[in-house]
């Protein structure tokens, strides 16, 4: 079955300094694009020649490849999409994530200090998730959608910081782009995915 792309979970408007336009190239074009590229790529696995598979190079290891690629890059801007259009009210009013954050990091503000250090430092993703394999919430970052995960990990936090993301509107000021993301934090989207993780 067919993956369908979701719609922005929140009205096309302006948000802090990331453009109407921005976001809707950003969604319509390249997350719509991901979904695209996932369904046609399982669909060209049902039918590849697996008899020739090998590590070097083979049609099946592409799409493998490529098919985790292309899964990231849909699921990733979800999450990032799900959490960029709130208020930026403040996790210590956020219940029990801002407690997790706090207890994890010595404080919400030592958490953000460090996730905005991620999010100047990778080139693709910065993830707040928490690690299903020590219980712990982590700051992961990936230069790639199939690059610098950690399975059992599951995202709460995305910011999506290739260029595409900013450079239209904030040019190479990734700093002032991470500002605005984080003045707009959805920290109520943000509590209810941390609400859903079964913590045992």
């Amino acid at each position: 079955m067919a993956y369908t792309a979701k719609t922005l979970p929140f009205s096309l408007r302006r948000i802090g300094n990331i453009s109407e336009k921005a976001l809707e190239i950003h969604h319509d074009k390249l997350y719509v694009g991901y979904v695209n590229k996932k369904n046609e790529i399982e669909e060209k696995l049902k039918s590849v020649d697996r008899a020739n598979a090998n590590a070097t190079y083979s049609d099946f290891r592409d799409l493998k490849l490529e098919e985790t690629f292309a899964a990231n890059g849909v699921y990733l801007h979800e999450d990032y999409f799900s959490v960029l259009a709130g208020d930026g009210q403040s996790a210590a009013d956020s219940g029990a994530l801002g407690e997790a954050l706090a207890a994890e990091f010595g404080s919400v503000d030592n958490w953000m200090t460090d996730f905005r250090a991620c999010g100047m430092s990778a080139r693709g993703w910065a993830v707040l998730a928490f690690d299903t394999n020590d219980g712990r919430l982590h700051n992961y970052i990936g230069d790639m959608h199939n690059q610098g995960g950690v399975w059992g990990a599951i995202p709460v936090i995305v910011l999506d910081v290739y260029e595409h993301a900013y450079f239209m509107d904030y040019g190479s000021d990734r700093k002032s782009y991470i500002e605005d993301f984080m003045k707009n934090l959805d920290w109520k989207m943000a509590s209810e995915v941390w609400g859903k993780i079964p913590k045992n």
